[in-house]
């Protein structure tokens, strides 16, 4: 199943549109995070590429998360209901709705303006030098199965 391209003006819109029809009052469909939760979860994807807020995992680290979780995050099968999560990804505080939803548009729109030619060969934390479409599945996956959580 192909995803939307977010360096895409129609897939970049496509997801906005999603995003933008969540409500903080919204349940999930499965899973313990709230919507406020889902957004900053969402949010921590951008901030490994755009922040030094979360440490690079070490050489071993790297490759056991490469060689067991690079396919599952990069490949074209959607993600399982209630999957494990990484513990950085884990959003455990309450959030600001509001506040999520706009870092996670901004991010959007910067990832976007940067295309994917910026992408292209770009080291991630933990799976090495990426393709640009390898990215493009990395958020667009991801933010996919979690609006879906969410009913949109």
């Amino acid at each position: 199943m192909p995803f939307p391209n977010l360096f895409d003006a129609s897939g970049l819109a496509e997801t906005k549109e999603r995003i933008l029809k969540l409500k903080p009052e919204q349940a999930p469909q499965w899973g313990k995070m709230n919507v406020a939760q889902m957004l900053a979860h969402c949010n921590v994807a951008y901030e490994m590429v755009y922040t030094d807020k979360h440490p690079r995992p070490k050489a071993f680290e790297k490759f056991m998360i490469k060689l067991f979780a690079k396919k599952a995050v990069t490949g074209p099968k959607p993600y399982k209901k209630n999957g494990r999560t990484a513990p950085v990804f884990i959003i455990a505080d309450q959030r600001n709705f509001e506040a999520e939803k706009e870092r996670l548009l901004s991010f959007l729109d910067k990832t976007h303006v940067l295309g994917a030619d910026h992408f292209h060969g770009r080291e991630s934390h933990a799976f090495g030098h990426l393709t640009a479409g390898e990215w493009n599945t990395l958020f667009s996956k991801h933010l996919d199965h979690h609006l879906k959580q969410f009913g949109v």
